[in-house]
């Protein structure tokens, strides 16, 4: 089992980099084996190994093969690496579904099992985002002691039989109780995503692979009503279920044949043991800091609540994400009722009022990736390096778009204008959603490499906190204020969190990097 690796070290750093200890002593180099503080006592590789013992006070440090190791991920093919983000992607697009593919059929849910309580209705959909919230403050940070796999592996499975429970429910606390397992599994493929980007690819690529892992979560989401509609409308709401179901399977079958460790710790320590197996010496990694598994668990499972306590730069982040976040779920909650009642929209046409937000999604996708990723190079040509606030200007952007939509939305609907101007208005929204959920991401994992998962946990933790909760007030805001009012009102909280994004982007590295503020994660 690998050890937390310390604090800021570089673990996809060439081999020849190690070479800066002056007391090390390389006596394996083909097989990326260094001898610490070796003493005149060692003749020679093959005379400690022979003795059985291991070389030096610390033992053989094992660490990559050289720069160009095929084992470290970072070397990997292009299509390796894109077989991977894409597994990820898919992952994410069904669990990411399964919050909103559902929602078109919770009417007939309720008459199914005779219940009336609107609140019901409402806690069907949320429960899995409570759910959501949980996962990644337990099983995401474990994947920074057990490695990405075995708990990647372990959530489609979970999913995938959660799924199959919540589509054979013969009554609703039988579905609640499966969906908010399913929500609980779903929050694994969603936040280590960026875990895999981060190990496999350097920074000035880093942009681009996580513009097309996201597709799947953001996707996900807009095409389940979508789908949704019609199912329901045509072979009843268990098809919805069954369908994330049967994707849940591809997804676990095709994960299982193609996915391959990338967390550079947990294959070092696998290599470590190999060779201990093979030469009977002792062998530790790099990152070994001889930690318990006990204690390792405990810092990990731990890390993502210090980065929202102690790091003001992922609090900040984590908040107005949360925010965007909540007011997409608001939308996915009430998009249906409104299309239906104002506009007298079928079930399956209530469905299409979400391809607003989709298309501002694919928009944002299409100008973030092409944007984010060649101005980083751009910096670098310009100043000779690479910050994580080079990715920060579109959030700008974002934080601007997402009030003008929820006021062009929420007036237009409110006069009951052609139905094609409110969606136009959503089209705005769902880019700045992009925007602002694509950018804190990425710049979370350029500022916490190593422990991307932990700060991806971090927020998404919190996003899905108010994604579960703050929609419940989304029916009493509209019928007290109506959808102009009730809209604007959002749009103004989200007024007043804008600023932020200026503030990171002028005074962003100089938090990031100043000691006070750089919790301690090990």
């Amino acid at each position: 089992m690998p050890a937390e690796p310390p604090e800021d070290v570089d673990y996809s750093a060439s081999l020849s980099q190690e070479t800066s200890l002056e007391s090390s002593e390389t006596i394996y180099p083909e097989k990326g084996i260094f001898n610490i503080e070796a003493t005149s006592t060692v003749g020679s590789l093959d005379s400690g190994l022979e003795a059985g013992k291991p070389q030096g006070k610390d033992g053989n440090i094992v660490d990559w093969d050289g720069p160009d190791d095929p084992q470290n991920p970072m070397n990997w093919s292009d299509a390796r690496k894109w077989v991977v983000i894409g597994l990820i992607s898919l992952s994410s697009f069904n669990v990411s579904m399964v919050s909103t593919v559902f929602a078109p059929g919770v009417p007939d849910v309720l008459r199914e099992f005779n219940v009336h309580n609107s609140s019901i209705s409402s806690l069907m959909i949320s429960v899995y985002v409570m759910g959501s919230a949980i996962g990644p403050l337990i099983l995401t940070p474990l994947t920074e002691v057990s490695g990405r796999l075995p708990m990647t592996h372990a959530a489609n499975v979970l999913f995938a039989m959660a799924a199959i429970v919540c589509a054979t429910s013969v009554n609703v606390t039988m579905l609640i109780v499966a969906r908010l397992i399913m929500g609980v599994a779903s929050s694994v493929p969603v936040t280590v995503g960026g875990g895999f980007v981060a190990d496999m690819m350097p920074m000035e690529k880093r942009g681009a692979a996580m513009t097309v892992w996201t597709v799947g979560p953001l996707g996900g989401m807009v095409t389940g009503p979508i789908f949704g509609g019609f199912m329901v409308q045509n072979i009843g709401w268990r098809w919805t279920i069954w369908l994330e179901a049967i994707l849940g399977g591809i997804v676990v079958i095709a994960s299982l044949i193609f996915l391959r460790e990338t967390y550079a710790p947990t294959i070092l320590q696998r290599k470590a043991v190999r060779l201990q197996k093979e030469t009977g010496c002792c062998f530790k990694t790099k990152f070994d800091t001889g930690e318990p598994l006990s204690r390792l668990i405990w810092v990990s499972i731990t890390r993502p609540i210090k980065f929202l306590c102690l790091s003001p730069i992922v609090l900040i982040v984590s908040l107005y994400s949360s925010v965007t976040y909540s007011y997409m779920y608001i939308l996915f909650t009430t998009f249906t009722s409104v299309f239906e009642g104002v506009y007298g929209f079928t079930p399956g046409q209530a469905g299409l009022g979400y391809l607003g937000l989709g298309l501002g999604f694919c928009f944002g996708q299409i100008t973030v990736g092409y944007y984010s990723d060649r101005y980083l190079k751009k910096q670098e040509k310009r100043y000779g390096t690479m910050k994580p606030e080079d990715r920060l200007p579109p959030l700008v952007l974002g934080c601007a778009l997402v009030p003008i939509g929820l006021f062009w939305y929420g007036w237009t609907a409110e006069y009951k204008l052609h139905w094609i101007i409110p969606i136009s208005g959503t089209f705005f929204i769902g880019a700045g959603i992009y925007y602002v959920h694509l950018v804190t991401q990425v710049y979370l994992i350029d500022s916490y490499t190593l422990y991307a998962a932990s700060a991806v946990s971090a927020e998404l933790a919190l996003r899905c906190i108010f994604g579960a909760t703050i929609p419940l007030a989304a029916e009493p805001l509209y019928d007290a204020l109506g959808l102009g009012w009730g809209n604007s009102l959002l749009g103004f909280i989200a007024l007043v969190f804008a600023p932020s994004s200026v503030f990171l982007l002028k005074y962003g590295e100089r938090i990031r990097t100043n000691p006070k503020f750089r919790p301690r994660m090990t």
